[in-house]
């Protein structure tokens, strides 16, 4: 059963959740009361120098105005108004100072958290207790608040008019601290909201975490994917010659495990850029470059794939990014090969001087999938590493064969 509009606000949690967010402010607020106090009473006495009192309070108002312009209170503001306010509101972007304009915002918001909080902390120290004596005193508990006193029209033998106050005092009270959580939760993202630069900053990070994310996502399925796919053939064509030749299936069984333990380093690789070592920094990434070529060569020729391979220019001269991505396509692509067609494979390699052009053709199997999905995150992580060198890649069915043709500039990757 639904409560009245009327009376929803005071029953609501969000209002309960907003009025502990206000206490908060009234508890951080009380250092600053006493601070008034303490200088309140200075000026009152005449014995003390009025040019000391004036020297001693600006430098208190100095060094109370300070935390209000710091970025940990902000911080701090933000995850209180998040939680308790449930304001959608980014944490300050690391690493990136706060502008003065974020900062004089904040200073407000702090400024009005501690001046709402402390009204708030007032009035139940106030109004509560008196809107209880006058309730108690309807119902004959004498707390000799109201006995001898006056309180406007009414004395201490109106009970019933004085009971009626103190409800109205009490649900006034509730409605206060409602209406002031809902004010605060409409301001929290104007005062304490990111800055324009704050969004680029964020935004930039953001994109940095999910380029770095797909980047380890194509590490583990061209290392991974390769492994499993030599694994598999070679335990397959094993399998079947187990009775009739042995040495093949020794030659097999070697080639699995440096299969094996060739994957589970560039797995170890990309772990370790999953985590921060002890000093905070992550491990460095594998730098499997063109120059380990041959070992993929002769992995997938192991593994019963024929590939032949023409080369031309100086490979060992490409920039390291180009013969890293070079690398990673031609797996992916010796991969696709092995899983979907049939031998031969031809290898073009050309280093030029503007690019290095790279091509794979090999025959489709009829028996098998005509070709690798259109979709595959195969194909999908080859297009992303030319597209992140700037260049341009081709790839699919060329009648009864499938081809992949990348160009990969020098000069962007430089």
């Amino acid at each position: 059963m639904r409560a009245p509009a009327v009376v929803a606000p005071l029953l609501a949690a969000s209002t309960w959740r907003r009025g502990v967010f206000l206490l908060l402010g009234g508890v951080l607020a009380l250092p600053y009361v006493l601070l008034a106090v303490t200088f309140a009473q200075m000026f009152a006495q005449d014995e003390v120098s009025r040019p000391l009192v004036l020297g001693l309070l600006v430098v208190a108002v100095g060094i109370a105005a300070v935390p209000l312009l710091l970025d940990g209170p902000r911080a701090l503001e933000i995850a209180a108004a998040r939680s308790l306010l449930g304001v959608d509101l980014p944490d300050p972007a690391p690493g990136h100072p706060a502008e003065r304009e974020t900062r004089l915002r904040s200073a407000l918001w702090i400024a009005l958290h501690l001046a709402s909080g402390g009204l708030v902390v007032a009035a139940l120290f106030s109004a509560v207790p008196m809107a209880l004596a006058l309730i108690a005193h309807q119902l004959g508990v004498d707390t000799g608040l109201t006995a001898r006193d006056r309180f406007g029209p009414f004395d201490g033998g109106d009970t019933g008019w004085l009971t009626l106050t103190g409800i109205v005092v009490l649900v006034a009270l509730g409605y206060a601290v409602a209406g002031l959580g809902a004010l605060a939760t409409s301001m929290a993202p104007v005062l304490l909201g990111p800055a324009e630069s704050e969004r680029v900053a964020a935004l930039e990070a953001r994109a940095t975490r999910l380029a770095e994310r797909n980047r380890l996502a194509r590490e583990l399925h061209d290392s991974v994917g390769h492994a499993l796919t030599v694994t598999t053939l070679q335990a397959g064509a094993a399998r079947e010659v187990l009775d009739r030749d042995p040495e093949f299936v020794r030659r097999a069984l070697t080639a699995i495990e440096e299969v094996g333990r060739t994957a589970l380093d560039d797995l170890d690789h990309v772990l370790g850029l999953l985590r921060e070592t002890d000093a905070g920094r992550a491990a460095p990434a594998p730098q499997r470059t063109l120059a380990d070529l041959d070992r993929l060569l002769a992995e997938t020729r192991a593994a019963g794939l024929p590939v032949e391979v023409v080369r031309s220019g100086d490979l060992a001269e490409l920039p390291a990014a180009v013969s890293r991505e070079a690398y990673r396509i031609m797996q992916e692509g010796l991969t696709n090969a092995a899983r979907y067609g049939r031998g031969p494979v031809t290898v073009h390699l050309a280093a030029g001087p503007d690019a290095l052009e790279v091509a794979l053709v090999n025959a489709l199997d009829p028996a098998r999938r005509s070709a690798p999905g259109r979709g595959g995150r195969g194909l999908d992580g080859i297009r992303e590493r030319v597209l992140l060198l700037g260049g341009r890649l081709t790839a699919g069915p060329d009648g009864d064969r499938w081809r992949i043709e990348a160009r990969l500039p020098l000069e962007e990757a430089g």
